[in-house]
């Protein structure tokens, strides 16, 4: 009951148009933004968790971890304090604005996987399809804030390219566990980038 009341829990959180001609203030987008990040991060740990109990061994052993594996097509969330704090707006709000345009599009494709992989986990396709439309409600949030500040938002692009239709089931499993961990990571990122951007522009 709770996923099929996500679309409308997340629905509260979206910014509402602008008036034309009103001047926007970013504090307004930011604690809008900030907000959802909020509520996505109270979800993550349990998406990972399903994703990894639904694919068997050697996934759902255990304290299964495999930092090691990553997707070139999806940019890694982990950067160092210093490299992250001294990153400005602009750099900010683009490096989570390109990685949660990167994780709708392989969301897309992991419960696509899932559903041929796992078709009698309606549990986990969709906590897959939650977790799909709130980084897009956080995409549309950090465009708003962008617009707010005056900078330029990056054009929408494909970030999976060729996706190599012949991959094996254990090669979609691991994808998907890149996915969905990667994910857990940046909605962290991004709940600590938007704290930072409020006790900046605060309201």
């Amino acid at each position: 009951m709770s996923y099929q009341l996500a679309p409308l829990c997340l629905l509260t959180l979206l910014l509402p148009p602008p008036r034309p001609g009103a001047p926007v203030s970013p504090a307004e987008p930011i604690s809008q933004a900030y907000s959802l990040a909020l509520y996505m991060q109270k979800n993550t740990s349990t998406l990972l968790q399903t994703y990894l109990q639904y694919q068997g061994s050697p996934f759902s052993d255990p304290g299964f971890s495999a930092p090691e594996l990553q997707l070139s097509s999806l940019p890694p969330a982990a950067v160092s304090f210093k490299i992250w704090h001294a990153l400005d707006d602009e750099e900010r709000l683009g490096h989570a604005q390109g990685a949660f345009l990167a994780l709708t599009q392989h969301l897309q494709l992991v419960g696509d996987d899932q559903r041929d992989l796992n078709p009698g986990s309606p549990i986990l396709l969709a906590q897959l399809g939650a977790a799909r439309l709130r980084a897009q409600g956080l995409l549309g949030n950090m465009a708003a804030i962008m617009t707010a500040l005056g900078l330029p938002i990056p054009p929408e692009e494909d970030t999976l390219g060729v996706v190599p239709f012949g991959a094996s089931a254990f090669e979609r499993k691991c994808r998907g566990y890149v996915v969905t961990r990667e994910y857990g990571q940046w909605t962290d990122r991004a709940v600590r980038d938007l704290a930072l951007l409020k006790a900046k522009y605060p309201g």
